[in-house]
C-alpha cells in the first residue's frame, strides 16, 4: 500500500544492508577506499569502527561485491563463540566439508585453501563483523593466522569492523602484537543536516521515486537531521514510520508535523518538547482538526499513529475481498519513469565565445557542450559553492551540479548532482528545470 501510494518500486528504508542503497558520505568513501587500498596492497590487517546503526556491514558488503571477481571472501558475523569455533566457521565458509577435531589439523586444512587460493591468484578475504565481541583468546588467534604468508605477500586479508568498544580493546597490553599489525583503522562519522538530506532523496531514487515533488518538506528533513543525529539507522526507522502514516493520511509531501508525531511514538524526543510539540488547535485527526485542550481528544490523538498502522494491515484484506478484484491482484503497477536529463547550452552561455571541453562522459548535443551550461557561479570552487548553496542560491547548486557531473574538480557523483538540480528546480529554477527535463542530453554513468 505504502509504496503504490508513493509509486515506488521498493521499500526505500528497509532494515537489510544493500550495498545498492549505499550513500557514499565523505567518511564512508574514504572507508571504502582505504580498506579497498589495504587490500589490493595485502596488508594484512585492517579494521573499520562506528557507533552501532552507521552502516558498517552495508559499507563491507558494498566491499566484497567490488572484490567477487578477484578474491574469495568469507563474511563472519558470530563473534560469540571459541577460537576453536571460530577457525571451524571460517573453513566451512571456504567450502571445507569435513572440517578437523583438533586445532592443528584445521590450520593445516586453511593452509591448503590459502595455497591453492593463491596459485589461482585469488586473495582470501576475510570480514568479521562484531568484532568487539570476540575473546582475546580470539583475537590472538587471528594474529596467528596472520602469519600464513609468502616472501612477498600475505595470503589472507583480515578486516575486523566493530563498535568503539573494539578499539578500546586493541589497546589493551596483551593485545600488543595484534594492534601494531593493524595497518588501516577507518571511522565512519554521523551525517551532517545536508548529508542527512542527501541520504533520504538518494535512497529514494533508488527505490524509484520520480520526485515530481518531493516527498519531504525541508522542514521535516530539517527535523529529522536533528533528532537521528546523523544515524542511518535512525533516519531509515523515521523515514519508513513518517511514510506509513503519511499514506493512511493521504499526504503526497510529508509536512514537518507528520515528522514530530513520529519522534514521539519511537520516543525520540521528550515529553513537552516544544519543537516537536503542537499548538492547540493545529493537530488533523484523519482530516479532522482537534478541538482545543480536551482529554478525551488528546488520548485519541495518541492512538492516532497505532490506527494508521491497524489500517494498513485490514486495507490488503478488504480489498482482495471485494467482487472482481482477484482477477486485477496480479495486475502490474505502472510506475513513472525516472528521466534525469541534461539541456544543451544556447551559444550565449559560452565562455570567451567558445565552450570548454567537455568530459568523455557528459553527452553532447550539436557542436555544444554541457559544461557552459553551468557558467551560473562566478567561482569553481566546491566549498565556497557549498556555502552559496547553504544560502538557497539555486544558481549555486546548478553550478555544484555541473562539476559533480564533469568529475574534473571532485570524484564524479551522478546522483548528487541530480539531488542537487531538482532540488534548484523546486525553488523555481528555470535552468535547472529544464536541464532535468530536456532529453536531448541525459546524465549517464562513465563506460
Amino acid at each position: 500500500m505504502v509504496m503504490d501510494f508513493y509509486n515506488l518500486k521498493e521499500q526505500p528504508f528497509g532494515v537489510t544492508p544493500d550495498p545498492r542503497f549505499l550513500y557514499m558520505s565523505p567518511s564512508h568513501r574514504e572507508a571504502l577506499a582505504s580498506l579497498a587500498y589495504g587490500i589490493r596492497s595485502g596488508r594484512g590487517f585492517m579494521c573499520i569502527i562506528a557507533e552501532p546503526g552507521m552502516g558498517k556491514t552495508t559499507t563491507l558488503f558494498r566491499l566484497l561485491g567490488e572484490l567477487k571477481e578477484s578474491a574469495t571472501t568469507v563474511f563472519l558475523f558470530q563473534t560469540l563463540c571459541s577460537p576453536e569455533d571460530l577457525l571451524r566457521a571460517l573453513l566451512r565458509d571456504l567450502g571445507v566439508t569435513r572440517v578437523g577435531a583438533s586445532m592443528v589439523r584445521m590450520q593445516e586444512q586453511l593452509n591448503g585453501v590459502l595455497v591453492a587460493e593463491a596459485r589461482q591468484g585469488r586473495k582470501v578475504v576475510v570480514v568479521i563483523d562484531e568484532a568487539q565481541n570476540l575473546e582475546d583468546s580470539a583475537l590472538e588467534l587471528l594474529r596467528m593466522l596472520s602469519n600464513f604468508e609468502t616472501a612477498s605477500d600475505k595470503m589472507m586479508q583480515i578486516v575486523l569492523s566493530g563498535q568503539p568498544q573494539l578499539r578500546e580493546k586493541l589497546a589493551a597490553p596483551q593485545l600488543l602484537q595484534l594492534r601494531q599489525r593493524m595497518s588501516i583503522f577507518v571511522r565512519l562519522s554521523p551525517f551532517n543536516a545536508e548529508e542527512t538530506r542527501f541520504y533520504i532523496e538518494h535512497r529514494l531514487q533508488v527505490a524509484g521515486y520520480n520526485f515530481q515533488a518531493p516527498l519531504f518538506t525541508p522542514q521535516a528533513e530539517a527535523l529529522i537531521a536533528q533528532h537521528s543525529h546523523g544515524v542511518p539507522r535512525t533516519i531509515n526507522n523515521i523515514c519508513f514510520n513518517a511514510l506509513s502514516l503519511g499514506c493512511v493520511l493521504k499526504q503526497r509531501s510529508i509536512p514537518k508535523e507528520t515528522i514530530a508525531e513520529v519522534l514521539r511514538d519511537l520516543e525520540l524526543v521528550p515529553e513537552g518538547d516544544g519543537e516537536t510539540q503542537s499548538k492547540p488547535g493545529e493537530r488533523v485527526l484523519f482530516g479532522w482538526r482537534a478541538i482545543q485542550s480536551s482529554t478525551v481528544f488528546q488520548q485519541a490523538f495518541a492512538w492516532r499513529r497505532r490506527l494508521a498502522v491497524l489500517s494498513l494491515l485490514l486495507l490488503p484484506l478488504v480489498w482482495l475481498a471485494g467482487p472482481g478484484q482477484s482477477a486485477k491482484a496480479g495486475a502490474p503497477i505502472p510506475l513513472p519513469a525516472v528521466n534525469v536529463a541534461l539541456q544543451p547550452p544556447p551559444a550565449s552561455t559560452m565562455t570567451n565565445g567558445a565552450p570548454k571541453a567537455a568530459q568523455p562522459h557528459l553527452r553532447r548535443s550539436g557542436n555544444l557542450r554541457l559544461r557552459s551550461q553551468y557558467e551560473v557561479a562566478q567561482t569553481d570552487d566546491v566549498a565556497t559553492l557549498w556555502q552559496q548553496v547553504k544560502k538557497h542560491s539555486s544558481d549555486a547548486e546548478v553550478r555544484l551540479a555541473g562539476i559533480y557531473l564533469e568529475g574534473t574538480v571532485v570524484q564524479r557523483n551522478c546522483t548528487q548532482a541530480q539531488i542537487l538540480l531538482r532540488d534548484a528546480s523546486q525553488k523555481g529554477n528555470a535552468r535547472a528545470t529544464d536541464l532535468l527535463n530536456d532529453p536531448a542530453a541525459q546524465c549517464v554513468k562513465s563506460q
